[in-house]
């Protein structure tokens, strides 16, 4: 996996949470300090600023970043029911083993390891963290016959791929195409999603559709088309949104990016410090539903 880069969770307490993916996730913390000014306008959320921030890479140390900012809870906010980044997906060697620990944990387990019978190159599990992110634990048995999965090098590894929920999945896949540079995997899939029909109070039986977005054989975003209860996702004025607030994509296109989509930037690129971009300059684009896009510039 090549293009992920981190992603961005609102928490209403930091230590809790480090607590809890250090201990639990075996994650390391990598920094840790306050949101500057400029990082936060660039997010769309000058009142950020300041706000304490955590930064946390997985035990085989790979340069794939959690990110916990510190930030206000609105109290309309509901798991899986809204639009924007869903759900994040960690990679494990073994579900049943990590499905022991999460029962011991802070994570309320809302999907036991189930095999899926259409895909058997995954084994999933997910649970939800105590500000509500939703987390899919999977065990990647082997490739697609189109793509390549990211295999886990600890018991529990990397973020390989973030979930999009969606109004418009076609919209949403043409958006992505035009102003990120990817390509569209697998489209209009349809499903059974035991986790979103639970949601929304629907027949379980019923199918949902989602897609993938990838680089070449490198498959990291999952797109979802969200029922049409689904809402716009609760945020306090100038405060990122809640739960999973931005997804950071690394780009070899990021001057195409600059010349082509301005009119979607929440603010100008700027060059950061923090890890996550190690000097490189990035932007936030935000794409349809209001979902923070961060495109981050690949340097090497």
């Amino acid at each position: 996996m090549k293009l992920l880069r981190a992603a961005t969770l609102s928490v209403a307490n930091l230590k809790r949470s480090v607590d809890l993916y250090t201990g639990f996730l075996d994650y390391t913390v990598a920094e840790q300090g306050t949101v500057g000014a400029a990082l936060a306008a660039s997010w769309g959320a000058p009142n950020a600023a300041g706000r304490r921030m955590a930064v946390l890479r997985p035990a085989s140390g790979a340069d794939v970043f959690l990110r916990f900012v510190e930030n206000d809870s609105h109290p309309d906010y509901v798991p899986l029911r809204s639009y924007g980044w869903a759900a994040i997906e960690i990679n494990v060697l073994d579900v049943l083993k990590v499905a022991e620990r999460m029962a011991a944990s802070g994570f309320e387990i809302i999907g036991p390891p189930r095999e899926i019978e259409t895909l058997p190159a995954i084994f999933p599990m997910q649970v939800k963290g105590p500000d509500g992110e939703i987390v899919y634990l999977t065990q990647v048995r082997s490739d697609l016959p189109d793509f390549d999965i990211t295999r886990a090098e600890a018991l529990i590894d990397r973020l390989f791929i973030m979930v999009m929920a969606c109004a418009d999945l076609p919209a949403s896949l043409d958006w992505m195409v035009e102003h990120t540079k990817l390509q569209i995997g697998r489209p209009h899939l349809p499903i059974v999603y035991t986790m979103l029909a639970n949601a929304f109070n629907l027949p379980v039986e019923q199918l949902h559709v989602i897609a993938t977005m990838v680089d070449g054989r490198d498959v990291f975003l999952e797109m979802d088309q969200y029922p049409e209860q689904a809402v716009l996702r609760p945020h306090i004025p100038g405060t990122l949104p809640q739960g999973i607030a931005v997804g950071s994509i690394l780009t070899p296109h990021f001057d195409a990016i600059v010349a082509n989509s301005s009119q979607h930037f929440v603010a100008p690129p700027q060059a950061h410090t923090s890890v996550v971009y190690g000097g490189a300059r990035a932007v936030t684009l935000r794409a349809p539903d209001g979902t923070l896009v961060e495109m981050v510039e690949k340097l090497s």
